[in-house]
């Protein structure tokens, strides 16, 4: 994989505040980023459950200061998880916080793709690559899965007027060039996967979570602060145009 320099010397820069700026960015929500961090996985690991796919071996990318490792073990059960960033400082970071037996952290010029990945998680990265390298990007992770492997792409929903304002408010977030959900599914397939699923989630802030109840059954509709496409490598060579 490629390592796109202008994304590393960004975050390095932030490496060290990493969580501090996305802190006051989501502060406005009343919740902190571990809340989201294990909703959005709970959401996985129940579309997984639904489709009968227990995932073992997971890429992570796009890890950032490698958070995310221990609640993919805890929640969705991986025995292995492999982080990967552009940014040396944060890769860095994630060896020293979060580096153990059954969690690696590689720069991306530093992992082979070998279609051995079960499932590749992916949080709000591709609106950090720029236009030109994402379908490139969504190639890598295409060769990283086995026939059949899963890969979940969440994103920042640009529908939402509290997401652009809550990315407003983080420096690394300010110039990001967002996705709609339909710009995704295109490059999804364009890459040659099946598009599973897709689902909006994060309506309600902490004040309003008394509702949050039923964000469940709006999860169809365009409301949340973010989305999740679901897609799927087929076990053979994709005949149809999955996006029609």
């Amino acid at each position: 994989m490629t390592r796109d320099t202008s994304l590393t010397s960004e975050f390095d820069e932030y490496a060290e505040d990493y969580d501090h700026a996305l802190a006051r960015g989501l502060s406005i929500t009343g919740e902190a980023k571990d809340y989201f961090a294990r909703e959005r996985l709970r959401w996985l690991k129940d579309c997984l459950a639904r489709l009968q796919e227990t995932p073992r071996n997971v890429l992570d990318y796009g890890c950032g200061n490698g958070s995310s490792a221990m609640l993919i073990s805890e929640i969705v059960g991986a025995e292995c998880v492999t982080g990967l960033d552009a940014s040396v400082k944060l890769i860095a970071e994630a060896q020293r916080h979060y580096g153990s037996e059954h969690h690696t952290f590689l720069l991306m010029d530093q992992y082979r793709p070998a279609e051995q990945v079960d499932l590749v998680y992916c949080n709000g990265v591709f609106h950090h690559i720029p236009a030109q390298q994402r379908l490139a990007a969504v190639e890598d992770i295409y060769r990283s899965l086995r026939p059949g492997g899963y890969f979940a792409l969440w994103e920042n929903n640009p529908w939402n007027p509290g997401t652009r304002y809550v990315m407003s408010r983080i420096p690394f977030d300010r110039d990001a060039v967002t996705l709609t959900p339909p710009e995704t599914r295109r490059l999804l397939c364009a890459g040659g996967f099946e598009v599973v699923r897709t689902d909006f989630l994060f309506i309600f802030p902490k004040a309003l979570n008394w509702l949050r109840w039923i964000e469940p059954t709006l999860s169809r509709f365009p409301l949340g602060a973010q989305y999740q496409i679901l897609g799927r490598k087929p076990n053979t060579a994709c005949l149809t145009d999955c996006c029609r």
